[in-house]
Order: C-alpha cells, then structure tokens, then sequence
C-alpha cells in the first residue's frame, strides 16, 4: 500500500520555463551596510521571470511581460522588498538595499525539539517542493520527514516512528485540529503511506518533542501542517501516470477575497503490478478513489476563514504462506476502507492586541479487515472544537490560552462462524491551554506553559506542564533547552477492553544548538525521555490471567541527532545530511523485561542530494538511507529480543523535466525506489514452534513511478528559483 502513486502530490510538481525577453533588468542588491546580498530571488511578481544573486550580490535577467510590474527582492532573514517597474522594452537599473528581519530574525526563537518550515524568517528546513522533490520519499510527506534525524525506518508499520516512541506516539494537526487517521488503512506487515498532499499546506513544523502545549496526546512527536491561505489566481491540474489519474481546480473569485476548489483521483496499481513482479501476492490489488473541496475567504483585512473536506474509498487484500502448515495453505487478508474528514477554522483580530482562533473538525474512518473466516470492523468517529485567544505583551511577547473538546466514539465488532462480540466506548476529553512566550532581552525568550486534560472515560484527569528557553549565542546562532510532560491515552483497541487503564506518560529533556547562516542549517540536539505508566499485556496475577491489561509498563529513550543542509556551496545544488544516535528500551504490551523494541535502531542515517540543470530545465534527486540492525523476536534464542535484522540500505532516484505548451505547464517525472534492489529485511515470522520462519520485507523489490501532470493559469517556477 505504501507504494501507492503521487497523483495528488506530484501533480503540483516543478514547473521551470524560459521565456523570450522584452525589458532586461539588471543592477545589484546590497544591504544597510552596503555590502553585497548573497543568494537573494529577484523576480517580476506573478510571473516566471527573475534570478539569484551570486556572490557580488548582482543580478540581470529578462522579462516577457509589458506594463506596470512589481520587481520583488526576498532573501531569509531580510524583509522582502517590493519595486514597482514599468515594462516596456528599456533596459532597467536598479540598486536595491534589502533591511534585515528585526523582530523576526535578530530574536531568538524556540528550536528545541522544532524543526520548522512554516515561516521562512525562522528556521526553514522542509517545503512542499523539498518534498516532493526527495527521492525515495513517493511525495508522501511522512516519507520525506524520514530523512530528518530523530525518525526511525520502519517499513512494516504505519506511522511515523520518533526518539524510541511507536507510530501511535506521533500525532498529525491540520490547522490545530488533530486528524485521526491521516495514514491510508494498511495490511499486516505493509506499512501505509499518509493521505493528504504536501501541496495543501503553507507550513510545516516537525516537533520530535518538546512541543507548544496547544497539542497535546502525544507522547513523542507532533507534526503540524498548516493549509494554503487564498492562491494568487485561479488554475487547474491534471495527471496521468502508472497508477492512475487526477484532476483539480483551484478558482479564484474576481476580488480575489474568495477561493473554491477541489479534485478527484483514482489509483489502480492492478495493470502495474502486471508488469512489475511482486513478492507478495495480492488477492485483490489496491484501489483508492478519494476526492477534496476547500473555501477560503478572507473577511475584511485581517479574518480568514478556512474550509477543508476529503474522502477516500480503498481496497486491498494479500495472502501469505501460514507458516504452520504442511500442505501449503495461505493466510488471506483482506481490508476495505472509509474515511472522512472536515475541518473548519477561522482566524481573525478581536481588538488591539487580541486575536482569537476558533476550529471544528468532524472525522469518520470504517475499516473492515476480514482475516480468513473472521471480519473485524472497528468505527471511529471524532468531533472536536477548540478556541485559543492570544494577547501581545509589547512587540514581542505574547500571552495564549483556550480550551479544546472531542468526542471520541469507537465501536470494534468481531464476527467468525463460531462466535461474534461487540465493544463500544464513548469518551469526551476537554483539555485547557495556558502558555506565554516571554522575550526577557530579544536574545533570551522563555516560553512557559501547561496544558490540563481529562477524559470522562478514563474518570482521570492530568496537568502537563511544559517549558523552554533560548539564548542567541550569535548573529545566526542559538542555544534552546526544553522541558516538558506528555501524556497519552492507551490505543483504542486497550481501552475498550479496560477503559480505567490510566494515561501513559513521557517525561521530555532536550538542549539544541543551531546555526542558519546564508543558505546554510547546521543542528546537533541531545535528549532524553522518560516513559511510565506503558501498557502491558501479561497477566500480574496466574490465578487471573483474563486481567492482564495493566499500566505497569516504563523505559528511557536518549540519544543525539545531527543535520547539516548546504544550498550555497555548490551552484544549483541542494543536499542535506541527518544521523540519529538512539539508545532506548520500554517494557510494555507482551515484553517480559525491559527491551529494546523492535522498530528502534541504534543508528539512522540519510544523505539527500538534489542537482537542477537550468539550461536542460531537468532536476536530478538522489536519496540514500542507513540503519543499523533492529531487534527482532525468535523463539529458538533463551534472550529476549536477542537478535538483529541485517543492516537496511536503499538508495532511491527521481527525475523532472519541464515543458510548457500555450498556457499548460508540463512536468515529465520518473522514480525508482531502491534502486540496487536491496533486499531489507524488517523482522521475521515464526511458526509456532519455532521450526520454520518467514523474512518481513517490502512488498517488491523496487518500485518504478512515470508520470506527467499539467498545470493551467498557473506555474510553480519561482518557487523552483526559490528552491534552487
């Protein structure tokens, strides 16, 4: 399932072309001091047409476009500046004197934990174009945030696994509401890939831990998408490619104050897996059929409001040998998938130095797994509002607090020829929020915050209090420290055999030191995690071995990670290098003693390199991963976990090439996946006796991707230039 097409991601891809010129531009940015300005995109706003500047801060390029123009100069960490020109086949000259970023940048900000890529006058790490553009990562925004440090790669489960904490620890917000199934519904063994677009959002903040208290109910990370504000005028998209097809539209009304879009897309991985062997086989091939719509409008000056519906349909069945027969018998899978989801927000100023956020989010997801003779149908639905009122202490500082209320109703129904039972739960969980950032000097800001939460089915309540610092070392450098409590409810499918299950617990300690200079990030954080009250499923008590579901369970994560991005050492190259250190062990679920589990590797690393090739209009992609052995469980060996998979290695290769036709954007694309054909092995089944096991790998050993997308009334190329 993991290996399901990009039609919906991709379709938005790269879009670079040239253009005849009619008025050269040229001349020089320089700043206050009047030194040159390295690396900053001057372009005519709203067209295709601009340039970087290299060393000596000049620049010269041509513009196609007649009339009145907006010459734009934006750089990270200076204020972007706005030229108004007129077009008419002169030649123009022009100095342009950029101001550094104030308030935004010679101010520390909160790094501990954060990787940021919402406001690119903080600390920019991951775009939407960054990752669709990562090879190997499928334009799957999980996949691309696999190349960071502090992730782990886990191949054969959903989720996106983080410091030693499962997929089940890291939740997903869209617009600060949480979404309770933002992966596709997966088989045993094969991991799913997310379900929304990396082109929906604006934003990105990837928190590995130490997060704002405006999230809370997850122990281990937090990733916070942020959607697209109104688009700067109407398009439309198309794509075709060796799984299925895609359309959208995007339609801006005449004021420019409102925008109603959508789109549709189908995948059929049946005519591709025809011609790509696979190492499984696949009873019914996946198929997904899934649509959008959105709204914005934007009320008066400062109000917005925000509207965002999917739904998706899946389907997709496997069988695997049963390792305990003789006659050759197969194990059948089949799941059959509905979701659905909504979210509703609305931003705005209340007055002075108010401002107020109001959501709602309605979520609906039916999965219907039917394991041989049995059916499993587990139903969740999620109602949730939240209001957060912020007030400004001065120019800097800040004071937040709200409230937040879900829902939750989860209903699981077992069914076989011999017997059927039905579990239902119903919890209403309301959380309060209290958090202030205080900027003591605009080099040393401390934010403090707490966060209340209590579910009604639990009958528990928590205060989870939450703290850090930051201390700008330098121009460009910083050092943050993060304390902070996390807290969880057990997985569903726990507490709807024991609802008192009590909340787990994760006791966060981090420091970070991070440099951004001139297109340049370099991060090294350490930390340390503290797990209690971990479920644990084998039975305290022989004399009533049916109670075995506990909070008896705990452990320790630590370790260091390390990233350095480079965009400027070399000309129209972008790469990035990650490592993780982990040391971790929990005893929870069946674990006899404390472990360390099975989808943590002591070392992680990624190299991603990107090459584009202007006068080809061709970008290269390259992206290769290590991870050491994890633990694995068999039965033949007297030490718990005493075993290892081999080492994983993948190597994955995208190209882009770019034509326009008319007024159509074309964007040719092809990817293989592991290129080399690494056979990784994730873990081993055993048969029940331990005489006979089975290796837990992909699904094949490489995966081919060929595609093109249109794009009409609108291009991405300065965001390319941007990029690059």
């Amino acid at each position: 399932m993991k290996k399901h097409a990009l039609t919906s991601a991709i379709s938005l891809f790269i879009l670079l072309v040239g253009a005849k010129a009619q008025t050269k531009i040229s001349g020089r940015v320089l700043d206050v001091s009047k030194h040159p300005v390295v690396g900053a995109n001057i372009f005519i706003k709203d067209s295709y047409d601009g340039a970087t500047t290299p060393s000596d801060g000049t620049f010269t390029f041509t513009a196609s476009d007649t009339g009145k123009a907006m010459l734009v100069a934006s750089l990270i960490t200076f204020e972007k500046l706005e030229t108004p020109v007129v077009l008419a086949g002169k030649d123009i000259v022009l100095t342009l004197i950029l101001k550094e970023a104030v308030n935004q940048l010679q101010t520390v900000v909160i790094s501990a934990g954060t990787i940021e890529a919402s406001d690119e006058k903080k600390v920019t790490i991951l775009k939407p174009l960054d990752i669709v553009t990562t090879a190997g990562a499928q334009g799957d925004i999980t996949g691309a945030l696999k190349t960071l440090p502090g992730t782990q790669q886990v191949g054969e489960s959903t989720g996106l696994f983080v410091r030693g904490g499962t997929g089940n620890e890291t939740k997903t917000f869209i617009d600060g509401m949480v979404v309770a199934n933002p992966y596709f519904s997966g088989l045993p063994d094969v991991a799913a890939r997310g379900r929304f677009s990396p082109f929906l959002f604006k934003g990105t903040i990837f928190s590995t831990g130490g997060y704002s208290a405006q999230y809370g109910q997850a122990m281990s990370s937090a990733l916070v998408l942020e959607t697209q504000d109104l688009p700067d005028r109407s398009s439309a998209s198309a794509a075709l490619s060796s799984v299925g097809v895609g359309a959208g539209i995007n339609k801006l009304s005449k004021d420019s104050t409102a925008a109603l879009g959508g789109d549709l897309n189908y995948t059929n991985l049946g005519p591709y897996y025809n011609l790509v062997p696979q190492d499984v086989k696949w009873d019914v091939t996946p198929v997904f059929e899934g649509g959008s719509l959105f709204f914005r409008k934007k009320v008066d000056d400062t109000g917005m409001l925000k509207f965002y519906g999917y739904t998706n349909y899946s389907q997709l069945g496997l069988s695997r040998p049963n390792l305990d027969s003789t006659n050759g018998y197969q194990d059948h899978f089949v799941m059959t998938n509905h979701n659905y989801y909504t979210n509703l927000t609305y931003r705005d100023n209340l007055s002075g130095s108010w401002k107020y956020y109001l959501g709602a989010s309605y979520s609906y997801n039916q999965d219907d797994l039917k394991p041989d003779n049995l059916q499993i149908v587990n139903t969740n639905e999620l109602s949730q509002g939240k209001v957060l009122l912020t007030h400004s202490l001065g120019s800097l500082s800040l004071l937040r607090f709200g409230g937040e209320f879900q829902d939750n109703r989860d209903e699981s129904d077992y069914s076989s020829p011999a017997y059927s039972y039905k579990y239902k739960i119903v919890d209403d969980y309301t959380a309060g929020i209290l958090e202030t950032d205080i900027f003591i000097t605009p080099k040393i800001v401390a934010r403090l915050g707490a966060r209340y939460e209590y579910s009604s089915l639990q009958e528990k309540a928590n205060m989870a209090p939450r703290t850090s610092v930051a201390f700008k070392t330098g121009k460009n450098s910083q050092i943050s420290l993060a304390y902070g409590e996390f807290y969880e409810r057990p997985e569903t499918r726990y507490l709807l055999e024991k609802p008192s299950l009590n909340y787990e617990r994760a006791t966060h300690y981090i420091i970070n030191y991070q440099i951004v200079q001139e297109l340049r990030t370099f991060r090294i954080e350490a930390y340390y995690k503290q797990y209690q009250n971990l479920v644990t499923t084998l039975p305290t008590n022989l004399q009533f071995p049916a109670d075995s579901l506990h909070n008896n369970g705990g452990g320790y994560a630590q370790g260091i990670d390390v990233f350095w991005r480079d965009k400027k050492t070399f000309h129209n190259w972008d790469y990035w290098i990650s490592y993780s250190y982990l040391d971790t062990k929990r005893q929870y679920l069946n674990y006899p003693e404390l472990a360390q589990p099975i989808f943590a590797a002591p070392h992680t690393a990624s190299l991603v390199v990107k090459r584009f090739i202007p006068s080809l209009l061709i970008n290269l992609g390259a992206t290769y991963t290590y991870a050491s052995g994890r633990p694995y469980y068999n039965p033949n060996n007297p030490v718990f976990l005493g075993d290892r998979t081999p080492d994983y290695n993948k190597l994955g290769f995208t190209a882009s090439y770019v034509r326009k036709y008319g007024n159509a954007f074309s964007v040719f694309v092809i990817g293989v996946d592991n290129v080399l054909g690494t056979d990784n092995i994730y873990g081993y089944r055993y048969s029940t006796n331990g005489e006979v096991r089975a290796p837990v790998t992909a699904t094949a050993a490489r995966m081919f991707f060929v595609g093109i997308f249109l794009s009409f009334g609108i291009d991405r190329t300065q965001d390319v230039l941007n990029n690059n």
